[in-house]
């Protein structure tokens, strides 16, 4: 390549057909080369291009750091409101946990994204919709609808954070796969801000119980609810003023999972067999069965998000083809488990929102392993794996919305 690129230098187009074809190899050829044909401005500009890192942190604007500090805060506070109004915490963070953060978020992003005054109130009335919603909720503790509108309401949320996040412009799929990526990058972020964090408290804790003070019921009350509240918004907000910080990790972290994932569920399915044990008449193995699914979703997901940016993208195809055909596998296992109680035992909240579920993973597996086979002949099919991604995630939204709202109404609350 190192030949092509030097006969190239007055071809622009052919040079970022080169660029294109195998970014990771044009670089390490370029660089190599660069220091002979240095003097050439076309050989500057290419030097910047592939090699320029912004080398300090920014910090946003005052307005922007004042807006996340507050924002903190709040969601702070948020986190306190059992202690602080003698609330029980049973009741209030199963219902509310998602409140803590995703309206927070929701609003940095139509702050950034300067939404109109009509999208901002059809955002605020959907939040503030579903807060007094699941309070108004009858509290049961042996409800399944109610635990069902819980664990999907932060989806529904987060489908509300989406749809700020791309913003008054109509959904492309370049936003909506930026969307993800962001979510990616943020995960690390926060885990990176946790982490430290939690080193920061084991050392401040044992520091001063060194001198005789037991601070850790004070520390974790006050300083770490705050710290692990604010965590999630205090990364987006690194990640949006600097995505060179974590633009890098993700894919490394997407390329390390995706092989071991798949190897663990060709293993786990072998050893399923194996034992003999069966998700038919487990209830519990069952539920597992569909939480690993979500998890290899959501990890394919992201993995498409990051192909993109590959240099080796053919092989990684492969690899999400194989995952994604061994998932739809796995899919079918539950799929059939879930049809299989309810002939025997009959409709229930949770078989149903399971079976939904299930179908709609299984139709978004089938569509991304199609076009995943379309891109392993012809890489520049790309586009069309990431489209069937990206289309999808409103789809998501709107069942999680039918499973908050509808199904408590439709099933008596029970």
């Amino acid at each position: 390549m190192k030949a092509e690129v030097l006969q190239n230098l007055d071809n622009p187009r052919q040079l970022e057909k080169l660029y294109r074809d195998n970014r990771a190899a044009f670089k390490k050829e370029f660089n190599a080369l660069y220091p002979s044909i240095q003097e050439q401005p076309v050989a500057q500009i290419w030097n910047e291009r592939l090699n320029f890192e912004g080398e300090n942190i920014s910090w946003g604007s005052g307005r922007e750091l004042l807006f996340v500090v507050v924002a903190a805060f709040i969601a702070g506070l948020i986190a306190k409101i059992p202690q602080l109004f003698g609330l029980s915490p049973d009741y209030f963070y199963p219902r509310n946990i998602a409140f803590i953060v995703f309206p927070l978020l929701t609003a940095y992003f139509a702050w950034k994204q300067k939404l109109p005054t009509r999208t901002l109130a059809v955002v605020a009335l959907l939040l503030l919709g579903s807060v007094v919603y699941i309070n108004a909720l009858p509290r049961n503790e042996q409800s399944d609808t109610l635990l069902l509108a819980c664990i999907h309401l932060p989806l529904f949320l987060w489908a509300v954070l989406g749809f700020t996040y791309v913003g008054p412009e109509p959904a492309s799929a370049a936003r909506r796969l930026s969307f993800l990526r962001y979510n990616g990058d943020l995960v690390v972020m926060t885990a990176i801000i946790l982490l430290a964090g939690g080193l920061m408290t084991a050392i401040t804790i044992g520091l001063f119980g060194l001198i005789g003070l037991r601070i850790e019921n004070f520390y974790m009350q006050y300083i770490g609810v705050w710290g692990a509240a604010a965590a999630p918004i205090v990364g987006t907000y690194l990640v949006q003023t600097n995505p060179h910080l974590v633009n890098k990790v993700s894919p490394v972290i997407a390329k390390i999972f995706t092989p071991l994932v798949l190897v663990m569920l060709i293993v786990y399915l072998g050893a399923v067999f194996y034992t003999g044990k069966d998700p038919y008449n487990n209830r519990d193995f069952l539920l597992l069965f569909n939480l690993l699914l979500i998890g290899v979703m959501a990890l394919i997901a992201f993995s498409v998000a990051e192909a993109s940016k590959s240099a080796n993208r053919k092989f990684e195809n492969l690899l999400l083809l194989g995952l994604s055909g061994v998932t739809i596998l796995v899919n079918g296992v539950a799929l059939s488990a879930i049809l299989f109680r309810i002939s025997e035992w009959g409709i229930t909240p949770n078989r149903l929102a399971v079976l939904g579920g299930n179908v709609l993973i299984l139709l978004n597996l089938l569509l991304v392993a199609y076009r995943l086979f379309k891109t392993v002949q012809d890489h520049q099919e790309l586009a069309a794996v990431e489209n069937s991604i990206v289309s999808y995630l409103p789809v998501y939204g709107i069942w999680a919305a039918v499973v908050v709202f509808v199904f408590p109404l439709a099933f008596h609350f029970i």
